[in-house]
């Protein structure tokens, strides 16, 4: 049995890739901790069709499931996008929410994209209501990554009312905690990437440090930590998106193991980078910090693991 992506995802992925990679360099990334995010990788996506990939046909979107998204989301994740690309194309797009950038509390208290999303989809009593910006007061709320934006918010106008199932509301909380693992491993792998890059370039006793023995086995565990995350989040995505029984568990568990990839790759990188990855000069800390924020955000560690252990009736 083959178990990865076909060439359709694969290619919308890849596009992604690329995008990301023009117009979301760490420049772009860092911009963010100090004003509004640049607006062109976010109008990028949009043109490529990313923010509507799961809106339904009716509502002008691809109609497509989360098999496709949660790539790009991981893309997403490497580059570090500062905008809340799963609360708009993951969890709102989905239902019927489109042509607008959306934040949303059911991740947490702490609203990411607050400072600057033009809607918001707020959780009330088990059901969910639509806020335009000017229907709530927003409180900045300083966090360890201000690239997010992040704030407190609260209604001030009616609303509108996206849906009362509980069941609608659960399912969305379970896209976003999957967006949120996807992030993570392009978090994860990114971290890689710069200790590798940093370890290939420095040189101890005439060496690349990269040569040493305790520091490949360092980096051979960060990478192990991805491979068991990675499928794990593939699996979760195609069990959302055919409503299979063990979706949510399989959501807890990718999840789960995503934030532990993310903990370990931010820990090597940090350690391979020696004092120089403590500065905000270095590119590292942008990704490190945005690896913690999102572990603690959508359920944390315990919360998922107690969502597998129910599951499993222990």
């Amino acid at each position: 049995m083959r178990f990865g992506l076909d060439g359709d995802r694969v290619a919308f992925r890849d596009a992604a890739r690329d995008l990301l990679a023009r117009r979301c360099g760490p420049e772009v990334v860092r911009a963010a901790w100090s004003g509004p995010p640049d607006p062109r990788p976010w109008q990028g996506l949009t043109e490529m069709g990313v923010l509507s990939l799961m809106a339904p046909e009716s509502s002008g979107g691809l109609g497509l499931d989360e098999t496709f998204l949660a790539p790009v989301i991981e893309e997403a994740g490497w580059a570090g996008l500062p905008q809340p690309l799963t609360a708009t194309a993951l969890v709102a797009a989905p239902l019927g929410v489109a042509d607008a950038m959306v934040a949303t509390d059911l991740g947490g208290p702490l609203v990411p994209g607050a400072g600057y999303a033009e809607a918001f989809l707020m959780e009330t009593g088990g059901g969910l209501r639509l806020y335009r910006r000017d229907e709530v007061d927003v409180e900045p709320v300083d966090t360890v990554d201000r690239a997010r934006h992040c704030g407190r918010v609260r209604p001030t106008g009616p609303g509108a009312a996206v849906t009362a199932d509980p069941a609608a509301a659960a399912r969305a909380f379970d896209r976003g905690a999957l967006g949120t693992a996807a992030e993570l491993v392009g978090l994860a792998r990114r971290m890689l990437d710069l200790a590798v890059g940093h370890v290939t370039e420095r040189r101890q006793f005439g060496r690349p440090v990269g040569s040493f023995q305790a520091v490949k086995h360092q980096l051979a565990e960060a990478r192990l930590q991805i491979h068991f995350a990675a499928p794990a989040v593939t699996y979760a995505a195609y069990a959302l998106a055919n409503r299979l029984e063990d979706a949510s568990p399989s959501v807890s568990t990718a999840k789960w193991l995503a934030g532990r990839a993310a903990a370990v790759c931010g820990r090597a990188a940090l350690q391979c980078h020696g004092a120089i990855g403590y500065t905000v000069e270095a590119d590292l800390h942008l990704f490190l910090k945005r690896s913690w924020a999102l572990t603690r955000t959508w359920g944390d560690g315990d919360h998922h693991a107690d969502r597998v252990a129910s599951a499993l009736g222990l």
